[in-house]
């Protein structure tokens, strides 16, 4: 539920025209121009349900983040991106304790 909630949140922030053009590569590509232009790399990965790659990639003050979304053939599209991104220390609860 959490991972649904922030991925959602996170597409929130994608702009209409940012969708109907997705920026799409090889994952070197990707990762190697996320990381000149922005010194972001990943801090964080996970295995869709499609067996897509998803990962999270931020500089290491936060400052700007992107996820991008490789798929098993080895494209990669970048879904989103912003600034402040944020870890959180411990479990996030999401129902207050009774």
């Amino acid at each position: 539920m959490l991972k649904s909630l922030v991925f959602g949140s996170a597409l929130v922030l994608v702009s209409a025209s940012a969708l109907a053009a997705p920026q799409c590569n090889t994952r070197e590509t990707v990762l190697d121009l996320l990381s000149e232009k922005y010194s972001e790399a990943p801090i964080a990965v996970g295995v869709a349900n499609n067996g897509g790659l998803v990962e999270v990639l931020s500089t290491g003050d936060g400052e700007t983040w992107s996820i991008i979304i490789t798929s098993p053939k080895g494209m990669s599209c970048l879904v989103a991106a912003g600034e402040g991104w944020r870890m959180f220390e411990g479990q996030l609860a999401l129902e207050p304790e009774a």
